[in-house]
């Protein structure tokens, strides 16, 4: 099921919304100064290019000042319109029937857009994994517990 709505997710503008992350993440790149902010607009657009099976949780332990720096800076810049871009988006395709995963699909994509810098994408398959959960290699949580809502 995960393949026939990614297929349908690129031909219903997935394709356009990658294609706008990778150019933000090349501009980003060559301006040296925000090179993070590259490389999470490349994390967001291979997200955004195939988005079904994957899902976004929290790094894991505390945010860095330098993580927590950037996503304000993120947010104020770039975040809150591309957040609303994202909403306003959304709203059309969820007045089909095949429509509506593609627009909780693009909501899924608002708290990404909004603070990138901290998060990782992983496969929603995996056990243990939830969203916005801190996750680990080893299992441990931001909370410290190793398995913690597993």
């Amino acid at each position: 099921m995960n393949l026939i709505l990614n297929i349908i997710w690129l031909l219903f503008g997935g394709i356009w919304l990658a294609l706008g992350y990778l150019a933000a993440g090349i501009i980003c790149c060559l301006l040296i100064v925000t090179i993070p902010f590259g490389i999470a607009s490349f994390r967001i657009a291979a997200y955004a290019f195939w988005p079904f099976g994957r899902t976004v949780v929290d790094r894991g332990g505390a945010p860095g000042v330098f993580s927590t720096v950037g996503n304000v800076i993120w947010l104020v810049v770039a975040g809150v319109w591309i957040a609303v871009g994202h909403v306003l988006t959304a709203i059309p395709m969820f007045l089909s029937i095949i429509g509506i995963p593609l627009g909780i699909a693009n909501l899924k994509m608002v708290p990404i857009s909004l603070m990138p810098l901290g998060k990782v994408i992983v496969p929603t398959g995996r056990a243990g994994i939830t969203p916005y959960r801190a996750y680990s290699p080893n299992g441990a949580t931001a909370y410290g517990a190793p398995g913690y809502g597993r």
